[in-house]
């Protein structure tokens, strides 16, 4: 059996790896520097388990740009390419997935089509319509940036918007390529809206978490209380539990800003309080963040990483950078330290490359998650931190 996958992010790069432990899999990219990392068994991304399973294991896996060998002879193509939110249609800009689906037909009508893509609610059957064609399904992933191959091998449950054969046989591919027993995975089937619903609902419910820590923490600072303290009080509720309850600066990152803007995209005509609250929530939180240091009246503020935490490569949707443009808007002076960015300045921002330079410019350092080298200028750092914890 042959196996393609379209885009090598996080996602679809973890996929590829994890099944070309036992399969043949074609990965296919645009970025000739992509292409060439992996088949140089390196990975392009920051993950432990990729750099090591792309260095040490004997993966019978390709990468290429040349569609035609991705896409002929393949028995499943997953797609996995981005889809962000469009603020002015409402909706994901689903034009890679399409587009994939399109070429992959014209050249292989045959193959079983695997979305991984977050899509909005009805896109599969839509697409089902558009081509004729009933083996495309929408299989939602769960996976956490910098620990995405991690939790394929280790999948808490398996999603298929498909009752098929197929589709079971995709579900026995994921979890023999796993490491975990059959017997421990939770395989759920059910139809491809249901299962759009799944991957929109279950990163609201974590944006959700997060909003509301993050309140909980806005209060702990007005009144001076331990929000530690309170957090733990609180998450030694087994019914609450003491996961995801770090504040931060606000929720970030590939998937919840946009599954959150989607899904309330789809309640238009349906009474709520609660999601719209959840996107409102992020955007309250940033701006309390911003209020709160422009009341230490610094000169120079220094921020340290835009990333969203240890271990990311990732500025997409950091709410660093919302928090960046809000003191810009306040003309105050910045700085940043930021190891990823190679150019002289950021948005007009100065990088500064040494670590003691930063810190001895900067009056206050802004910081969305702590680290070692602020350690011994902790009395300068503005951070929400609690647990040193992503």
């Amino acid at each position: 059996m042959i196996i393609g996958v379209v885009g090598c992010g996080y996602v679809g790069l973890s996929l590829a790896v994890l099944i070309s432990q036992k399969y043949e899999v074609r990965a296919f990219d645009i970025s000739e520097e992509k292409i060439k990392n992996i088949n140089d068994k390196k990975s392009p991304i920051k993950d432990t388990e990729l750099e090591e399973f792309l260095q040490n294991k004997p993966l019978n896996l390709i990468a290429t740009s040349d569609k035609e060998v991705v896409y002929k002879n393949s028995d499943y193509v997953i797609i996995a390419t981005p889809t962000n939110y469009d603020i002015e249609s409402g909706s994901f800009d689903t034009s890679t997935v399409e587009d994939v689906i399109g070429d992959c037909i014209e050249l292989n009508e045959n193959a079983t089509i695997v979305i991984k893509s977050t899509v909005p609610l009805g896109f599969t059957d839509s697409i089902r319509k558009k081509y004729k064609k009933r083996d495309i399904f929408f299989s939602p992933e769960f996976l956490r940036e910098s620990k995405a191959l991690y939790d394929n091998l280790y999948p808490a449950r398996i999603v298929m918007g498909d009752t098929t054969k197929k589709a079971q046989i995709f579900s026995k591919i994921l979890t023999e390529c796993s490491n975990l027993n059959p017997n421990e995975i939770s395989l759920i089937n059910m139809g491809s809206k249901e299962a759009e619903a799944v991957k929109l609902f279950s990163n609201t419910f974590l944006a959700m978490r997060i909003a509301f820590f993050n309140e909980l923490d806005s209060f702990s600072e007005i009144y001076d209380l331990s929000p530690e303290k309170i957090i733990a009080g609180v998450s030694a509720d087994p019914r609450i539990g003491n996961y995801y309850n770090n504040p931060s600066f606000g929720y970030g990152g590939y998937c919840l800003p946009k599954d959150t803007k989607q899904l309330l995209d789809n309640y238009q005509s349906i009474p709520n309080k609660l999601i719209k609250a959840v996107v409102e929530a992020n955007q309250t939180r940033k701006g309390f963040i911003v209020e709160s240091i422009l009341k230490k009246n610094p000169k120079t503020i220094g921020v340290y990483r835009i990333i969203m935490k240890e271990g990311s490569d990732n500025f997409r949707e950091s709410a660093v950078l919302d928090i960046i443009n809000d003191l810009i808007q306040n003309d105050v002076k910045l700085i940043l330290f930021e190891p990823l960015i190679f150019d002289d300045y950021f948005d007009g921002i100065r990088v500064i490359k040494d670590i003691g330079d930063f810190i001895n410019q900067s009056d206050l350092i802004i910081a969305n998650r702590l680290s070692n080298e602020l350690e011994n200028v902790i009395h300068k750092v503005y951070s929400r931190d609690i647990f040193r914890e992503n």
